[in-house]
């Protein structure tokens, strides 16, 4: 995987996208259980020029999120981050993950989309049901 349409390829060939733009996909993770998790993934430029591949699933709104917590959260991950964007112009958190399109195999790429499908929907169940874990 080398950029963004080899993404693009690998993708619709497994999932129904719902954005289908030039540098932003999403799809539906099926999780089992009737569950889903959202999935987008957009390509990003860094200072250096040097392309990545943002892997990103909304958890919940932002509003009544300790920010300590989610530092917190950031800090102790091996796999994803926190970080807040606009969905249907609220501020919400997402769980997000970048890749360097040199290190990213389909085999990667499927990892990256699962682990973080998983942990993002086991976050927005605990955000749901208000528990104190953010």
């Amino acid at each position: 995987m080398r950029h963004f349409e080899a993404v693009r390829s690998h993708l619709a060939g497994a999932h129904q996208l719902h954005h289908n733009d030039p540098y932003l996909i999403s799809f539906d993770l099926a999780l089992g259980r009737g569950r889903h998790q959202g999935i987008y993934l957009a390509e990003l430029e860094g200072e250096s020029g040097r392309r990545y591949l943002r892997v990103s699933t909304p958890i919940g709104p932002l509003a009544g999120t300790d920010p300590q917590r989610c530092l917190r959260f950031n800090w102790e991950q091996r796999t994803g981050f926190l970080a807040v964007a606009d969905l249907d112009g609220s501020p919400y958190l997402h769980l997000c993950e970048n890749r360097l399109y040199e290190f990213l195999d389909a085999a990667e790429l499927d990892r990256v989309i699962r682990v973080l499908g998983k942990l993002g929907d086991r976050l927005e169940q605990v955000i749901a049901s208000d528990e104190d874990a953010l």
